[in-house]
């Protein structure tokens, strides 16, 4: 999200998404700014200023002194009230045993067992001279076991093996097979160097020459068929709704990260999400035009607002619903936005050179491409690039999938 073009100078914005991350393990205060719309995102997007320093943080809580003044009356008034409660029933416990000698009043002896609550475990024995127990510690026992026998179909495979009652093997022919259909859609790009970058945006800057290694990529998005092989191997946890041959979305950065190490492990091959430079390499086509098919939009190219009629507001289309670019690649522009490997950074400032991924530990920003159905035809340009909170999923958020040769 490009929180930069509503912030103040020498302000810091956070979304709702890092502000839920940050709130607990960072000495700052934060101050809600309520909704706002900010580039490339259709619905609006809830935003916080944080106030670091200690000045900004005394003074947002010196807003807050009356409730603080109205708590410490309140805490006193129950510490006053605490103690004469406290006070009356010694005085109580005092009297009691005159109450013995009362006409009328039964007696009272000091000898007498109170009788057990009914909370109380009460000892019962085991045979053959074991150790007693408590009889309310069978009860969680019983309750284990029911809730066992009534395990969901949907629980984790490790779940599933765990009960007497499932025997069946979870099956595989429906992935495997997924998979190697998968396989064949791959497309291999042969490397080269090219001038990454234009200078159509801030974040684009500065055009540098990568050269890349040869690699493959997969022809159309992932689509929804395919992550549901997937879901089936109970490798991924988000189950998605829609046509088969639409592209899957609503992922996060975290989301695509199942999906890549399950298809390595059961191809045996080392897929990856592309990097950013590759992603932008393969998307040109060879070619250095600001679209792949030229400097001008041309109706029916690219799925996304304002790029051809009738336009379909509410879902992608089905991959492949347009021509594919001089590498025979489909939707590279358009209709789904593509994760990849990279970290966020605002500009192209110590990029590398080679076409590798730009990895920093624990970045919670990680770059998307391709813009959307959702997008104007600005998005759908090879060097246009954005970014997302790497672990929340959006619906026009979705994949491709690579591998080095």
């Amino acid at each position: 999200m490009r929180l930069e073009g509503i912030a103040s100078p020498g302000d810091v914005y956070v979304s709702g998404g890092v502000y839920e991350q940050i709130k607990n393990k960072l000495v700052c205060a934060y101050q809600s700014l309520g909704d706002r719309q900010v580039k490339n995102i259709t619905d609006p997007v809830s935003v916080y200023r944080v106030l670091p320093d200690p000045a900004a943080l005394s003074q947002a809580k010196r807003k807050r002194w009356p409730v603080a003044l109205i708590a410490v009356f309140i805490v006193i008034d129950i510490a006053i009230l605490g103690g004469l409660y406290f006070f009356l029933q010694n005085q109580l416990a005092n009297k009691a045993p005159t109450l013995a000698g009362t006409p009328g009043s039964p007696a009272v002896s000091a000898n007498t067992p109170e009788p057990l609550p009914a909370t109380v475990p009460v000892p019962v024995e085991k045979p053959n001279g074991s150790s007693s127990v408590s009889a309310p510690a069978q009860a969680p026992k019983e309750s284990t076991k029911e809730s066992t026998s009534s395990a969901p179909a949907t629980a984790p495979i490790s779940a599933l093996e765990s009960t007497k009652e499932s025997t069946s093997p979870t099956p595989v022919t429906a992935p495997i097979s997924a998979q190697l259909q998968l396989i064949h859609e791959m497309v291999s790009i042969p490397g080269g160097t090219f001038a990454m970058g234009s200078d159509d945006d801030p974040s684009e800057k500065p055009i540098h020459q990568v050269t890349i290694k040869s690699f493959a990529i997969s022809k159309f998005p992932i689509t929804i068929r395919e992550w549901n092989a997937c879901v089936a191997a109970k490798s991924c946890s988000y189950t998605p709704t829609g046509e088969d041959d639409a592209p899957v979305g609503n992922l996060s950065w975290t989301d695509t990260q199942q999906f890549v190490e399950w298809l390595s492990n059961v191809t045996q091959k080392p897929f990856r999400l592309p990097t950013e430079a590759e992603w932008e390499y393969a998307a040109h086509g060879g070619s250095r035009s600001k679209f792949w098919w030229g400097d001008q939009l041309q109706a029916a190219m690219a799925n996304c607002k304002g790029c051809n009629e009738p336009y379909q507001t509410s879902q992608p289309l089905k991959v492949g619903s347009f021509k594919p670019n001089p590498f025979g690649l489909y939707d590279m522009g358009g209709n789904i936005h593509q994760w990849v490997a990279d970290c966020w950074h605002k500009n192209y400032q110590g990029a590398p050179p080679d076409g590798s991924a730009w990895i920093e530990n624990d970045c919670l920003s990680r770059v998307i491409r391709s813009g959307s159905w959702k997008n104007d035809p600005s998005y759908v340009r090879p060097s246009n690039r954005d970014h997302y909170d790497a672990t929340v999923g959006y619906p026009t958020h979705g994949l491709r999938v690579a591998y080095s040769l």
